[in-house]
This record gives C-alpha cells, sequence and structure tokens, in this order.
C-alpha cells in the first residue's frame, strides 16, 4: 500500500466519555506505561516531531487526547499506566474515567498496547492486557523503541511479545520509516473493513 505517512492534526482534549465528540471515525486509544514513547508514535506515523508533546516527565498526560489522522481514523493518546506520582485519589478517579471511556466508546475499533522494545514485558504491562482480556476488547501490540535493539535481536524480541500476548505484533520506531508505514497500512486497513 506504501501509506509512508498520514496528516496528523490535535483535535481535543477530554477528561471522561461524556466530553468525548463523535468524530465519525473508527479511533485506536494508546495504552502504555507512561514512559513508552506514546507522543513519539504519534509523532512518528504523523511525521511531525511536534504534534503530540514529549516529556521527559512521565505522566505528563492527564487527559484524553485527539488526534485526527487525514480524516481516516482517531487515535487517543491515554494517560499512562505504572507513573505514580500523583494522589491515590487523582489515579482512583483517571482509572473510573478511562475505563468508561474504553468500554463505552462506540468509535472505538482497536486498543492499542505499547510495550518498550529496550525491556522485559512488564507486570503493569501484563496487568493491563488482563484487564481487556476479561472485557473481550480487541486490541494490537506496538512495539516501540525498536530503533534501540540490536538488529540481531530484533526478531527474538517481537517473538517474545507474540507468544506472551498473541494477536498482531507490530514493531515500531520513532526514527524508522520502514516499521512506521506498516503500522500505518494496517490501521488504514483495519478503519476500511466496516463503518463505525
Amino acid at each position: 500500500m506504501g501509506s509512508k505517512f498520514l496528516t496528523g492534526k490535535f483535535i481535543i482534549s477530554a477528561e471522561k466519555l461524556s466530553q468525548c465528540p463523535t468524530f465519525g471515525l473508527p479511533e485506536f486509544p494508546l495504552l502504555g506505561r507512561s514512559n513508552v514513547g506514546k507522543s513519539s508514535f504519534i509523532n512518528g506515523l504523523a511525521n511531525h516531531k511536534k504534534l503530540a508533546k514529549t516529556s521527559n516527565t512521565p505522566g505528563k498526560t492527564r487527559l484524553i487526547n485527539f488526534f485526527d489522522f487525514s480524516g481516516k481514523f482517531m487515535i487517543a493518546d491515554l494517560p499512562g499506566y505504572g507513573y505514580a506520582k500523583v494522589s491515590r485519589e487523582a489515579q482512583n478517579r483517571w482509572q473510573k474515567y478511562l475505563e468508561e471511556y474504553l468500554l463505552k466508546r462506540t468509535e472505538i475499533r482497536s486498543l492499542i498496547q505499547l510495550i518498550d522494545g529496550r525491556h522485559d514485558i512488564q507486570k503493569n504491562d501484563y496487568q493491563m492486557r488482563e484487564w481487556v482480556k476479561a472485557y473481550n476488547l480487541p486490541i494490537i501490540t506496538v512495539i516501540t523503541k525498536m530503533d534501540y535493539v540490536p538488529k540481531n535481536k530484533i526478531q527474538n524480541v517481537i517473538n517474545k511479545v507474540e507468544k506472551e500476548f498473541g494477536g498482531i505484533v507490530l514493531p515500531f520506531s520513532a526514527t524508522d520509516n520502514r516499521y512506521n508505514e506498516k503500522v500505518l497500512d494496517y490501521l488504514i486497513e483495519l478503519s476500511s473493513k466496516t463503518e463505525v
């Protein structure tokens, strides 16, 4: 297909489901630990380094941030999990809002769980996956930061994630367009299968 890049555009932030506008486009929410590279994933797909704000401080995202990709689909950047420098009360509130969004948002075509390719799958990655499985939600896995993985270990990393999580597993790097194109093509294909 060779889509290369789509134009990504930030649309709006929302705290909870009742504030999320209806876009009439397939939606792909991003699940991942706070420093897994969600912003870099969005920027890489759009070939736009400053579209989503990357930060050295994990846990900066407090809201659901919606990005439109050329009117083909939306990516929803969610607060990262596994970062505890906020009050327990704030964490519980986010969790409640996010669960409501993930379970009741009809536009969601598939969740995307991002896993850091440099490390073993973490405990909270497994916990997140268990939650997704419990509700039987559609999900694909994207392994980020693959440019940091030695070339002779790339296939091992992919195989391990496939073995642990099953389903579709796609490698990704914010700096290597080879990977990005495959992810974009897959999301476009998934978006075009059925109308929202």
